[in-house]
């Protein structure tokens, strides 16, 4: 028999902001695809008109286009959804909305072959039914047990179903769940399941008031024409794979049918409960990839704007939940791919750390090449106002990347190699800047200045210190009041540094504008 091609799908609806979830679940997806030679699919599934987001879907490809996770099929190079069949993509259109017409005919053919029905109970009604059911201390669902005594093709006669079926437009059609069946399923993550039908209920599969299908039919559709090989999918779809095994059955498509593999969820950092946005509010992390602006006008952070490297997020996310066997932790997307395994994702949830986060992003800074670094600092500099050579820029990130986590660190720590101080802490003023202090400095810094020797670092540290220690004054006091008066605090790098970046006339300067202002 001819081993099928590899084809899986990444599904998200566009009701809001790509959760970091959502885009593991992607990553996956992809690694998985890529590993064996096979085809990776995004499909948009907005069928849900009643939560549809405007702006969501344009966030989703952005968000994976910034992660690397780029589609074989479904999405072109310009991050648009791909409408037009072609010999490239077979298989279109991969928005739902556009391929409306397909569903209502497995909907019928569902209800032809017996395995589904119409039902006509209105919003009313069943709304009733769960406050009887409530009132006697029970839960109505709607399944074997309830069906027969309601508004149904099952309960009427054709004549009336044809009529209600002609008049009114806010019917359903739900599928027949078999009575007393043991459904035994398959799990790539989580092995053997077994359900008894008869803890289910009977789902909605197609609306009349929208013509839409809902997401259990729609997507049983899709996968089985789109070929998709394996569903790699959130744990949240877990108590669905019965209906959905099922769905398979009834259409006969069993021989083709997917294979299943449901991942565990992300944690809150203490381990108790989903990671959600209110978590990233609360503790100071984002838990979107990219910034996002609901409609209210509220605004969610994002990990690009917060300066981490898309390198380091997908990092992060292939090691939450999945780890390759050994102590290795730092892996290119490319790099993920052949390692990347099934069997090695965790079943239970992943807590997310995080500082974990950060370490990521600090170890790919690190990484990066000073240019490459300068590059994304020169911006910020000139937001700040700065003109600086991108050699000299260069430099400075060279000395100082080993300290940051973010780009944006690099003013934090190192503002002084740029621009002279305009105030200072004054704590530090009332620690370090002491009369008897500032003669020694003063006197020491006098001897750099008038020097007839290079700045460099090593020369700095030798007249410095050589002239501090040859009158056997504090060496810890001085160097506190000579950095006060370079940096406008008493704490950053060291004073021969800093001497060898800015110059003599820089630095006669700012001890000058300190004697002023502190004395």
């Amino acid at each position: 028999m001819e081993k099928r091609r590899t084809r899986v799908r990444f599904a998200p609806s566009p009701t809001g902001p790509l959760h970091m979830g959502g885009v593991r679940t992607a990553l996956y997806n992809y690694l998985y695809a890529k590993q064996n030679g096979g085809d990776f699919i995004i499909r948009i599934e907005d069928t849900d008109s009643h939560r549809f987001v405007p702006g969501a879907e344009k966030y989703i490809i952005e968000a994976l286009a910034w992660c690397g996770i780029k589609a074989d099929e479904g999405v072109d190079e310009s991050g648009n959804v791909v409408s037009v069949a072609s010999d490239k993509h077979p298989h279109a259109p991969y928005r739902q909305s556009e391929r409306k017409p397909i569903y209502r005919q497995y909907a019928e053919q569902l209800v032809a072959s017996g395995n589904a029905y119409y039902a006509f109970d209105t919003a009313e009604e069943l709304n009733a039914k769960r406050a009887e059911a409530e009132g006697a201390g029970q839960t109505f669902i709607y399944n074997q047990k309830t069906r027969m005594q309601l508004r149904n093709s099952l309960t009427l006669s054709a004549e009336e179903t044809a009529r209600l079926l002609a008049e009114r437009t806010d019917w359903t059609v739900r599928f027949k769940m078999p009575e007393n069946t043991v459904v035994a399923m398959d799990d790539l993550i989580r092995g053997h399941i077994e359900v008894n039908t008869d803890t289910l209920d009977d789902k909605v599969l197609w609306k009349r008031a929208d013509e839409l299908p809902t997401y259990h039919l729609a997507n049983i559709v899709d996968d089985h024409l789109m070929e998709i090989s394996e569903v790699i999918r959130g744990e949240e779809w877990l108590p669905s794979l019965p209906l959905h095994y099922l769905l398979y059955k009834a259409f006969g498509w069993t021989d083709s049918q997917p294979r299943f593999a449901h991942l565990s969820l992300l944690l809150k950092p203490d381990g108790k409960g989903k990671l959600s946005k209110r978590d990233g509010d609360k503790l100071g992390f984002p838990v979107f990839p990219l910034r996002w602006v609901n409609p209210e006008g509220e605004v969610s952070r994002g990990y690009r704007e917060d300066g981490y490297f898309p390198e380091a997020f997908v990092n992060l996310l292939a090691f939450l939940g999945w780890n390759p066997g050994d102590d290795r932790e730092l892996f290119t997307i490319d790099e993920l791919i052949p390692v990347f395994s099934l069997d090695r994702i965790v079943k239970s949830g992943a807590r997310f750390n995080p500082e974990k986060a950060r370490w990521y992003n600090r170890e790919y800074l690190r990484m990066k090449s000073d240019a490459e670094l300068a590059a994304l600092f020169m911006p910020i500099l000139e937001a700040k106002g700065v003109k600086a050579d991108a050699a000299y820029v260069e430099k400075v990130v060279a000395l100082i990347k080993e300290r940051a986590t973010f780009v944006a660190d690099f003013w934090d720590i190192a503002s002084y190699l740029f621009v002279a101080p305009a105030e200072f802490v004054q704590k530090d003023v009332d620690k370090f800047w002491k009369e008897e202090n500032v003669a020694m400095a003063l006197e020491a810094a006098d001897a750099v200045i008038k020097g007839s020797f290079d700045l460099t670092k090593e020369n700095v540290e030798e007249a410095l210190e050589g002239f501090i220690r040859q009158r056997e004054w504090p060496m810890g006091k001085v160097m506190n009041c000579l950095r006060l008066a370079l940096t406008g605090a008493s704490s950053g790098l060291g004073i021969a540094d800093i001497v060898s970046f800015i110059g003599r006339d820089e630095f006669a300067a700012r001890i000058a504008f300190a004697k002023e202002k502190l004395s």
